[in-house]
């Protein structure tokens, strides 16, 4: 790896790309050489938007490209699997968007590819490397509000969509889960680990995709958390934890929040405020900075965002979609959990 900073490769050229290039070039250790789309012309134009070195219009040549130390992938979800894959197999290090894949099959032969070619590979869920969102887990850990009991999260956006959008097309595991409800499990599982139970309703389409969806996720401790997902209501998008000794509300953008008020009996309220140094609350330059720093460590994952959290995620995931009866026609297997 280049002495002077890491070098990055973007795969794919959408809004979540633009968003996570723009934080790059304002790290001033961070380089884009190159970007790859499946249309050249695409590439070259975010190529130039961004002040890459090179663009393809292709994924391999990208994959092959000796000079990035590591890929964001940011593709749609459904392509995930073949895109970071590809990139691992040539041997470079990846960052891969949320959902990490499509199923738990596909993130554990990910997570294979990861550990055979001996290449560093994390899931770019930016809520658990944002500062705050750490603070609150310290505070959790610590024992601050005493044994978590139940985790709230809701995410849900208003649409409405029509049916050829891509959150109401199988084709590219549309639906609120994998898009939204991705924050809310996550956010429960950051703090109280894979649940033993899982139980989940929701109102499909009429393309068989998840309009909303609500689980209900339980713990041998006796730990409940209740999450819910849409894309025909927007909701409030908070989070609460309760404990035995306090409660922490986070009271708005629980996945990338700029304040959170922790409650502790017997105590005045407490409010955790994000530091305007952070950057603004959409910053995606924490997620990056994290990843350049376990490149740099010669670490192959991140603490702060494991693979086997990953994998555990999307076993509730495969888990909430047995449920509900949600099947994706990319998915070579039955999903079963």
């Amino acid at each position: 790896m280049a002495e002077q900073g890491v070098r990055w490769g973007i795969l794919a050229t959408g809004g979540i790309a633009a968003a996570f290039a723009a934080d790059l070039v304002d790290l001033p250790d961070a380089e884009i050489v190159a970007v790859a789309s499946r249309r050249r012309e695409s590439a070259e134009a975010f190529g130039e938007r961004f002040g890459a070195r090179r663009a393809y219009g292709d994924w391999a040549s990208l994959a092959a490209d000796p000079e990035v130390d590591v890929v964001y992938v940011a593709t749609p979800h459904v392509a995930h699997r073949a895109a970071a894959g590809l990139c691992l197999e040539a041997g470079r290090n990846v960052l891969c968007e949320k959902p990490f894949t499509l199923n738990l099959r596909e993130a554990e032969e990910l997570v294979a590819l990861a550990r055979e070619h001996d290449r560093f590979l994390m899931e770019a869920m930016w809520m658990y490397c944002n500062p705050l969102v750490r603070r609150l887990k310290a505070l959790v850990d610590d024992g601050a509000i005493g044994e978590v009991r139940t985790v709230h999260a809701d995410f849900g956006i208003a649409g409405p969509f029509p049916a050829q959008h891509r959150l109401r097309d199988p084709a590219l595991g549309g639906g609120a889960l994998l898009d939204l409800g991705v924050y809310p499990v996550s956010f429960a599982q950051l703090l109280l680990g894979e649940p033993d139970g899982v139980a989940a309703s929701a109102v499909l389409s009429p393309e068989g995709v998840d309009l909303q969806t609500g689980a209900v996720l339980s713990w041998e401790s006796g730990a409940l958390a209740a999450v819910h997902c849409s894309i025909v209501g927007g909701t409030p998008v908070t989070a609460s934890v309760t404990g035995t000794r306090g409660r922490i509300d986070v009271p708005s953008g629980f996945f990338h929040p700029d304040r959170f008020v922790l409650h502790r009996d017997g105590r005045e309220a407490e409010e955790f405020a994000a530091d305007p140094a952070d950057g603004p609350r959409t910053s995606l330059r924490h997620e990056a900075r994290e990843v350049m720093r376990a490149l740099r460590a010669g670490e192959k994952e991140s603490p702060l965002v494991p693979l086997e959290g990953t994998l555990a995620v999307q076993r509730t995931l495969d888990a909430v979609r047995e449920r509900i009866g949600v099947r994706y026609p990319p998915e070579a297997v039955t999903v079963t959990a």
